[in-house]
């Protein structure tokens, strides 16, 4: 048995690792980590193991503990470096490696950082992130004498997406890496692709000092929509800190959510999968739900987590999954798992065969009203009692509720959800109705609840 290591609380996720750097992630919990995952590599009879790393300033020093831990447990570890965290993805699946570890704090500010874990071909999350801690708690490591050696797979990963590109007539696109860790590989990926491109802050820089790399928040797209007008784009694409979400802007400014592009990929998809299993998070639109009804596939309402779905991908055999967050995953001609960089390749591929515009895609979509998905701070342990809390009124209160997620609670106006992030000390809301004064009791409806289990209710 070696020294126990005990880590905070709050850094052992549903489907990753996630601290504040130096406060509750630190480089001992790196090497910790790669101890523990290594010695489950190890037990399973796995041998090899690729890490990467993205932007953040904390990301250099955690990568080399994190070798350290995996090397200490006997494993060749193939280091790709700096990179967005779907090329990690990729190198893993492509060197047929047995596991993969990226050190990335995704779309967090710029103090946290984290760990996202593939075991074989599938996520580690769940059970499996809690046993790391209970191997690391007891000293329980394996131990052996590792190797590593550094690999570039650059070029590989980005001569793979562009295999995918069916477009039929050059588009002119500009694309926001928000300076996270897309920076080089778009640079190579936009060199290659026909059409024109513009890149807006694809300098690879941790503290990132134009806008945080969010996608989802309208705000942090502002400068992709001046740049899609200025130059009269055909689109707008933006990344998040590590490549694992999209979000869109068609020529009009308007942003294209992750649930709309969903259902736009599906009608591409589903012409080579007809009858597929089409899956989407509890916060999407019940207007992709229906939509993929009438393009012939199978919707399926799941869990909120990249981790979760690629699961649930796995399971059905479903070729497409997404997240009104911008994690959408392609299991048709790709490998299931989010990668925004590909997702990019494929919408612009389907733009420019479409002979129309993104906007003429969005459209073909009834218009409902809605909010977008908000985010408001409760201390990291009441946000699940909170979801508790209402489920217990709720069912009192006889109400059509869908609980496979928090809770998302069906009504004559529409539909509102309430549910606790997984990644971050928030409750996340997010209502839909078929008119703007229905959307309003929809929101009363969140507020009241909020109000009773005493929680400040959001501005949304």
């Amino acid at each position: 048995m070696s020294a126990p290591h005990t880590f905070h609380s709050t850094v052992l996720r549903e489907y990753d690792i996630r601290g504040i750097v130096g406060d509750t992630l630190t480089v001992d919990d790196a090497r910790a980590v790669g101890r523990a995952f290594g010695t489950v590599v190890v037990r399973k009879g796995g041998k090899t193991a690729v890490v990467g790393y993205d932007g953040r300033l904390s990301s250099p020093d955690l990568e080399a503990a994190m070798v350290e831990g995996l090397m200490s447990t006997g494993l060749h570890v193939l280091r790709v470096g700096l990179g967005p965290t779907p090329m990690l993805y990729f190198a893993t699946r492509d060197r047929h490696a047995d596991a993969g570890i990226m050190i990335t704090g995704s779309h967090n500010p710029p103090e946290y950082n984290g760990i996202k874990m593939m075991l074989g071909k599938g996520p580690v999350y769940g059970a499996m992130i809690q046993e790391l801690g209970t191997i690391a708690a007891a000293g329980d490591f394996a131990t052996g004498e590792g190797s590593s050696e550094q690999v570039d797979v650059q070029d590989e990963y980005v001569a793979r997406m562009l295999k995918d590109y069916d477009g039929t007539r050059d588009l002119k696109v500009v694309w926001d890496a928000g300076n996270g860790a897309t920076g080089e590989i778009l640079r190579r990926l936009v060199a290659k692709l026909p059409g024109t491109h513009i890149c807006l802050f694809d300098e690879i820089d941790g503290t990132f000092p134009n806008h945080h790399p969010d996608p989802t928040v309208e705000k942090n797209l502002v400068d992709l929509k001046a740049a899609v007008a200025e130059h009269g784009a055909d689109l707008g694409i933006g990344f998040d800190g590590d490549g694992d979400r999209i979000g869109a802007i068609d020529h009009k400014g308007r942003v294209v959510w992750g649930d709309q592009l969903v259902a736009i990929y599906a009608g591409d998809v589903l012409k080579d999968h007809p009858g597929a299993t089409i899956i989407a998070d509890v916060k999407a639109s019940q207007t992709l739900f229906d939509e993929i009804a009438k393009l012939g596939g199978t919707p399926l309402m799941w869990k909120t987590g990249h981790s979760l779905l690629k699961a649930k991908m796995a399971e059905t055999g479903s070729p497409l999954a997404g997240e009104m967050s911008g994690h959408i995953f392609f299991a048709d001609k790709w490998y299931g798992f989010d990668d925004a960089l590909y997702c990019a390749v494929r919408l612009i591929g389907l733009v420019s065969k479409s002979g129309g515009t993104l906007a003429d895609l969005r459209d073909r979509l009834p218009p409902v009203v809605n909010t977008p998905e908000t985010r408001f701070q409760v201390d990291e342990v009441r946000k699940f009692q909170v979801v508790d809390e209402v489920k217990a009124r709720l069912a009192t209160a006889g109400a059509d509720v869908n609980d496979i997620d928090g809770v998302r609670v069906n009504t004559p106006d529409g539909w509102w959800l309430l549910r606790a992030s997984n990644t971050q000390d928030v409750l996340v809301a997010r209502a839909e109705a078929f008119s703007d004064e229905g959307l309003e009791r929809l929101k009363d409806q969140v507020i009241a609840q909020l109000i009773q289990s005493g929680i400040e209710a959001p501005t949304f």
